[in-house]
C-alpha cells in the first residue's frame, strides 16, 4: 500500500504477535505513556491511528491473558508465556478497537518522544470518547492451535 506503514510486534517469546498498519510514520508518532500503575508496571506507551488497521495473533490456545484493570473496559492481552504486554482492546457494539504497546514493536524503529498521559484523571465516559477517536480498528484477534 502507498503511503501506508506496516509495523509488526510481538512479545518475547513470539508466542503473542500483531501487525498494524498506519498512514503515520513512525518518527512522527509521540507514544502515550499512561501513568497509572500497571502501565508503568510494564513501561507501556501506545501508538494507534483510528484510520489504520490492528490484528492480533496467538499462537496456542493457553498463551493469552486477558487482564481488566482500572475502570475494567479494556482487556490489556499479556503472553501468559513470557509475561509481555502487548496491547489492548475495547469492544462496543460490536466494533473492536485497540492500541498497541509500541515497545513491542519488532525491528529499530524510531518513534518521537514519548509523552505522559493521565487517562485515569478521565471518567469512563470520557476514556470510551478518547479511545473511539484514537484508537484503531481492530481486525481480528485470531488464535491458532499452536
Amino acid at each position: 500500500m502507498t503511503g501506508r506503514h506496516v509495523l509488526n510486534g510481538s512479545c518475547h517469546c513470539g508466542r503473542l504477535s500483531l501487525r498494524f498498519e498506519t498512514a503515520i510514520a513512525p518518527a512522527d508518532y509521540h507514544p502515550r505513556a499512561c501513568d497509572c500503575s500497571f502501565c508503568v508496571k510494564h513501561d507501556a506507551a501506545y501508538i494507534s491511528d483510528p484510520q489504520g488497521a490492528l490484528a492480533f495473533r496467538v499462537k496456542g490456545e493457553d498463551v493469552l491473558s486477558r487482564y481488566r484493570q482500572g475502570s475494567g473496559a479494556v482487556e490489556c492481552l499479556i503472553c501468559r508465556n513470557c509475561g509481555v504486554y502487548v496491547g489492548a482492546i475495547f469492544e462496543d457494539a460490536g466494533q473492536t478497537i485497540g492500541t498497541v504497546n509500541a515497545r513491542c514493536i519488532d525491528g529499530d524503529v524510531a518513534f518521537g518522544e514519548r509523552r505522559t498521559v493521565s487517562p485515569q484523571q478521565l471518567g469512563r465516559d470520557e476514556k470510551v470518547g478518547r479511545w473511539q477517536e484514537i484508537w484503531t480498528p481492530v481486525t481480528g484477534v485470531e488464535i491458532s492451535g499452536a
